[in-house]
């Protein structure tokens, strides 16, 4: 098992002692700890600017010993608090100017949205919900429009009621793309390509979601997460190769 240092998280560059391993080793070195760690995942928080490697001249990721136990501590973090990428980040920041941090007790889970530490619903953490008028306010859109982008499946109405706070970004991206000439009807594949996304996401997690253990049912959400950014960025890499540019 890895051990954390009881310094910092660790700052992702290597001294010249150091020995620089390949993602390969560094996955070898994780998995006794952590199991269902892949390189897929490595490869995610690296892309989310949690760990840095070292490239050589031909682009191949060398890791640390520094660089393999901040990946350590992600992972426990993300374990055994049920942290999101954001908190962790903080954590790690935190830990390198020297200043000391407070982590919930194992087995809870944050409310990312209160910010408080749920101890009685530690698997369905607490989401806020719009109701329509302060949909319609925060997004900037009128009633007409709001009905449209319903009548097309753009927008929906949570379970239980209410919109989520991410049907805000929605609503604005859609009123965008109608200034350009794009109509609800033509935004239809875009949904159609989503909904069939997040399945094949769900088909992965879905096994994870109903497994006894909580941490894997924890794991199943962070698994989630990180599918959902990889998709995302395929799904803009893909657009940008199919027309030929670049987005800013």
């Amino acid at each position: 098992m890895l051990r954390t240092p009881t310094g910092g998280a660790g700052s992702g560059t290597a001294t010249a002692g150091d020995r620089l391993v390949s993602i390969g080793t560094v996955l070898n070195q994780l998995r006794d700890e952590f199991p269902e760690v892949t390189i897929s995942k490595i490869r995610f928080l690296e892309a989310e600017g949690l760990v840095e490697p070292r490239r050589t001249a031909s682009g191949y990721r060398k890791f640390s010993p520094q660089d393999v136990e901040r990946l350590a501590r992600i992972l426990r973090m993300q374990r055994d608090h049920y942290l999101p990428l954001k908190v962790i980040r903080e954590h790690l920041d935190a830990l390198e100017r020297g200043d000391p941090i407070k982590l919930p007790a194992p087995g809870r889970r944050r409310d990312l949205v209160e910010g408080a530490w749920d101890e009685d619903e530690a698997e369905a953490p607490t989401v806020a919900r719009l109701g329509r008028a302060e949909l319609i306010a925060a997004a900037d859109v009128t009633e007409t429009e709001l009905a449209e982008w319903e009548s097309y499946g753009l927008i929906a109405e949570a379970e239980g009621g209410g919109f989520d706070a991410e049907t805000v970004t929605v609503a604005r991206l859609v009123a965008d793309l109608g200034r350009f000439g794009l109509e609800p009807r033509h935004l239809r594949a875009v949904k159609a390509a989503a909904d069939r996304e997040a399945g094949l996401i769900e088909q992965v997690v879905a096994p994870l979601r109903r497994h006894r253990n909580p941490q894997t049912r924890a794991h199943a959400e962070a698994t989630a997460q990180e599918l959902a950014a990889q998709s995302v960025r395929l799904h803009a890499a893909l657009v940008q190769t199919a027309l030929g540019v670049k987005l800013p």
